[in-house]
């Protein structure tokens, strides 16, 4: 299989430098990372791709029964970190790719050697003793909506997840951004991310972990972030000044600053 046609892997940088996957999340694709890149070129061999089902990825490629879960998101890293033959990577996950990213270094640890989370969530329904942002009841009425209309819950949920009400092209950009995906591959993926529970999962990162939370995200509050940063031994945990889930278009300068931070220590 054409893992890179698949995928519409992009690889872009220093070609000697060390690697770095950027990783796109639900209702997104690589051009979310279209500020974070110019960050990187000059030292880092930065590799893009979209999951099957989102962006310019093949289309007849896709499974509901691989994509139901986290795990088949996971292998679609794997094997493109896999085609590239990339060794000792940072992944660069957003959203539910900060999860999907644990999964697929404990699957492949000779590729990816560190993470780097932003605005990461390991399960998003409150729970005993845990936050997520959201009630049960909550969840199965937000992908009730998404699931009968589509463009009618992009339109409205764009906005909310991208926040920055005083800046309404963000959320213009997110909601063009979840239209563009194929709405039954977006269902799947929907229910994939809203009802997962990676908790125990983070229990078992061994990897250098950089957690980066916005200081006000209503998909991801900062009682998650903690969550995060405690569960993973040696973790970092950055809080940006910044509002809404997607730091990386909202708040590129901060975001693009912690980051490197992290990468520099690494190399």
């Amino acid at each position: 299989m054409d893992i890179a046609r698949r995928n519409n892997v992009t690889v872009m940088g220093n070609p000697r430098g060390p690697a770095v996957v950027l990783a796109h999340g639900f209702g997104c694709d690589q051009n979310m990372w279209r500020l974070t890149v110019p960050a990187l070129a000059e030292e880092y061999r930065v590799v893009l791709f979209d999951y099957v089902g989102s962006g310019r990825s093949q289309a007849s490629a896709f499974s509901a029964a691989r994509y139901s879960s986290l795990e088949g998101y996971a292998q679609d890293a794997v094997e493109v970190c896999e085609a590239l033959d990339l060794r000792d990577a940072v992944f660069v996950g957003h959203s539910v790719s900060a999860m999907i990213g644990v999964l697929a270094a404990e699957r492949a640890p000779e590729r990816i050697g560190a993470l780097a989370m932003i605005a990461p969530s390991p399960r998003y329904i409150d729970d005993e003793g845990y936050r997520g942002g959201f009630s049960a009841e909550d969840i199965e009425e937000l992908l009730a909506s998404l699931e009968s209309n589509y463009l009618g819950w992009s339109a409205t949920m764009a906005p909310v997840i991208m926040g920055n009400a005083d800046r309404p092209e963000l959320g213009r950009e997110l909601e063009n951004s979840f239209c563009a995906t194929d709405p039954d591959m977006a269902r799947v993926f929907a229910r994939t991310t809203f009802l997962s529970d990676s908790r125990d999962d983070l229990k078992r990162t061994r990897v250098p972990t950089l957690v980066l939370e916005c200081a006000h995200d209503v998909i991801a509050p900062r009682e998650v972030g903690a969550f995060v940063h405690a569960a993973i031994p040696g973790s970092r945990l950055v809080t940006l000044d910044a509002t809404g889930h997607c730091p990386h278009l909202s708040a590129p300068g901060a975001t693009n600053q912690a980051l490197t931070a992290f990468l520099a220590v690494r190399r």
